[in-house]
């Protein structure tokens, strides 16, 4: 019954009977829209004409602040507030003001309240603004852009109503150009954009060739688009949807205004218990690119809450990958830093009552809706004086723990805020024996240090008021969490951190992938053609060619591999009898004479013709070769999981350790390369032949070159 009065009350509005439906679905805009009409009928009787309710909907739909949606809808049905521009000016004035009470004088000046606009004077505006164009509009007709005649209109005449102008541009252009011809029915030519658009390829592509990356041809505030775009001014913070205002908002927001200047601030937070990986990146790149693209600085403040996990290694290796990026941070700070002012705070939230010490055990803190500890309402002395205890050490680890009376966005009841750990800390020793979580420590270091943006992803949306969702980055066959790479450690399945198929920031800009920081948007790569070989199990002698009567160089190739040679068997298109191949980048063909094989069945000895490619016949296949090859060391890195989804149940129901790739590294200790790259150094980057692109390890020695292959060549898998 009630879902029909509703339906009712909002087709009286004038809304189509699916729209009602549609917005009886959302809960909360319904609520809304419900308790407006109803208030309006309260001054316009049950009849509401459908101006007056378009406006109505549009409140209900856009206004964020429900405690101003009484004193908007008084506005709207008693007419001072009819236009859509005023309701606009309406919404933006209650969203820059949310503190009471309103100026009404202000607000009424602001909304155009009392202010009439006649037709007579959107005549005029439109009769002046289309004289203004006159020329081009009778040289384009129909095709003229007629939004750029109601724009200007409307920057006239602020307050006019938006249909009235389009009536008045349209009736004018009439009168002006008479009525649309065939030639103003025909699409408009896109040359014009076209040649813009190989322009803009043209410039692309220099600034390719001239070694620019894609991105420097982009302002950087062009490069942070979508949500970035949006994001609240310096000191605008209460323009954010949800923010919560208290009595002392605007005050807190003036001194920090005075601190900051206006200045924009981001800080980039890592927790020191492990090194960066590519998705960091991303994080990294947009807090302190939004920071520089606006003028601003950024602080890298490492939250060093868990001194368990901490090593000092960690903390050198993000900061070297935060400047091999190209950043230099405005400040180093650290969460331990503010270790005094935290604990003071602590304190301070339990005199008001909003914190206690809880003796609940962390299995009990887990799951869906955990019942109230039965510790939530202590007397304040109580945990004043427990707390103390917690500091001085008089309770054993995981024995009590002091907990934030709030309820998270997520449901998440009373945090926990201190806990207890007999870690002594990297920088603060044994001082204490307590320590903030992450969770508090957050959002009050940001307060401290004046961040006016802090951008996070989702995991930290509930404990603060305003942050941006952004896209977590994700990889095929891995992924991108400490917690699970320090398992696989623990559990043996690798040796340590700095294993290349982690994906690690610190693997790719040092042991042996060399990429350069502009490569983590677009990877460029500036390969030199190579080719090696491997040495095939028990091949131990050479090829030696039976060269051509009129020639008498002799040519070893050494070691031809399995892959090249085998006796004859379906679908092997490479050496074999009766099938010659070509010698890559030589013209020649060689072919088969005589196999010697040693007392084991192995091939020694491989005797062939050489002779000149003939263009009649050339070969199905060729290979490539190495005349004086050096010895070297290959490390083939392959995915790290067997699925493309390690982490997906149905895909791998056994856990994603069960999924590790065992041969995710090959190393082959004794390949042979061409003797051209003797003199190549750490981090050169070679394309290898049918084989993949190879940068060069810092474990190379004079006489003993470590190449790592970074990217691997797609082939088509049936081939042979």
């Amino acid at each position: 019954m009630a879902t029909l009065d509703s339906l009712s009350l909002f087709t009286g509005l004038g809304l189509s009977e699916h729209k009602a439906r549609e917005t009886l679905k959302n809960t909360a805009l319904s609520a809304q829209l419900r308790k407006a009409a109803t208030q309006a009928q309260q001054t316009l009787g049950s009849t509401i004409d459908k101006a007056t309710g378009t406006l109505l909907y549009s409140l209900a739909s856009r206004l964020r602040d429900t405690r101003r949606l009484s004193f908007l809808v008084n506005y709207i049905a008693s007419k001072k507030i009819h236009t859509e521009p005023q309701l606009s000016a309406a919404l933006e004035y209650v969203r820059s003001h949310p503190l009471d009470p309103i100026d009404t004088v202000d607000f009424e000046q602001e909304c155009g309240v009392g202010v009439t606009v006649t037709p007579e004077q959107i005549e005029e505006a439109v009769e002046a603004t289309i004289n203004r164009h006159r020329p081009q509009l009778l040289v384009e007709r129909y095709h003229f852009n007629m939004g750029l005649l109601m724009g200007e209109a409307r920057a006239v005449l602020k307050w006019a109503d938006g249909k009235m102008i389009k009536h008045e541009v349209d009736m004018q252009v009439l009168h002006l150009l008479g009525p649309k011809m065939e030639s103003d029915l025909e699409k408009k030519p896109k040359v014009a954009k076209a040649r813009l658009e190989e322009t803009d390829r043209r410039t692309a592509k220099n600034a390719m060739e001239n070694g620019e990356g894609a991105g420097q041809t982009l302002s950087l505030m062009e490069q942070l688009r979508g949500e970035a775009l949006k994001f609240h001014k310096p000191g605008e913070n209460y323009k954010t949807p949800g923010y919560v205002t208290t009595t002392h908002t605007m005050d807190l927001l003036k001194q920090h205004m005075e601190i900051t200047g206006g200045q924009v601030r981001t800080r980039f937070p890592p927790e020191p218990n492990g090194i960066l990986h590519i998705g960091h990146a991303k994080a990294i790149n947009f807090n302190f690119g939004y920071a520089k693209a606006n003028n601003g600085i950024c602080f890298l403040r490492f939250d060093d809450t868990n001194p368990e996990k901490e090593e000092a290694k960690f903390f050198t290796a993000i900061y070297d990958m935060v400047t091999w990026l190209g950043y230099t941070p405005y400040k180093v700070t650290y969460a331990s830093d503010y270790f005094d002012q935290l604990y003071a705070w602590a304190v301070e939230l339990i005199h008001r009552g909003q914190a206690y010490v809880c003796h609940q055990q962390g299995e009990e803190l887990k799951g869906h809706n955990p019942l109230p500890s039965p510790w939530r309402d202590r007397p304040m002395e109580e945990s004043l004086l427990l707390f103390e205890a917690m500091r001085k050490g008089k309770f054993s680890e995981g024995e009590a723990t002091l907990r934030m009376k709030l309820v998270m966005e997520d449901g998440k009841m009373d945090p926990v805020a201190y806990r207890i750990k007999y870690t002594p800390h990297h920088r603060t020793g044994d001082k204490w024996c307590i320590y903030p979580t992450y969770d508090y420590t957050h959002c009050l270091c940001d307060s401290i240090e004046h961040i006016t943006h802090s951008l996070c992803t989702k995991e930290f949306q509930a404990r603060h008021p305003f942050l941006w969702s952004l896209p977590g980055l994700r990889s095929s066959h891995s992924f991108f969490f400490f917690s699970k790479f320090l398992l696989s450690i623990s559990a043996g399945f690798h040796s340590s951190w700095f294993e290349l198929t982690f994906f690690f920031l610190f693997s790719l800009a040092g042991p042996g992938w060399g990429f350069e920081p502009a490569t983590l948007g677009v990877c460029g790569w500036r390969l030199s053609r190579l080719s090696y070989r491997c040495r095939a199990k028990g091949w131990e002698s050479y090829l030696l060619l039976s060269l051509i009567p009129e020639s008498f160089h002799l040519i070893f190739f050494v070691n031809p591999s399995t892959s090249c040679f085998r006796e004859p068997e379906p679908g092997f298109k490479r050496l074999a009898w009766g099938q010659p191949v070509g010698l890559r980048h030589t013209g020649y063909v060689i072919e088969l004479q005589h196999v010697v094989k040693g007392p084991s069945g192995c091939v020694e000895n491989l005797e062939v013709t050489c002779r000149r490619v003939d263009a009649r016949e050339k070969p199905k296949a060729f290979i490539h070769w190495v005349s004086q090859p050096l010895t070297c060391e290959i490390r083939l890195y392959e995915r790290l999981f067997q699925h493309k989804n390690p982490e997906d149940p149905v895909e791998v129901p056994g856990g994603f350790l069960s999924d590790l790739n065992p041969a995710s590294l090959q190393v082959i200790e004794a390949a042979l390369v061409d003797c051209s790259v003797a003199l190549a150094k750490p981090f050169n980057k070679f394309q290898f032949e049918r084989l993949g692109y190879f940068s060069v390890d810092p474990d190379s020695r004079q006489g003993q070159l470590v190449f790592n292959r970074t990217v691997s060549l797609k082939e088509d898998p049936g081939k042979v």
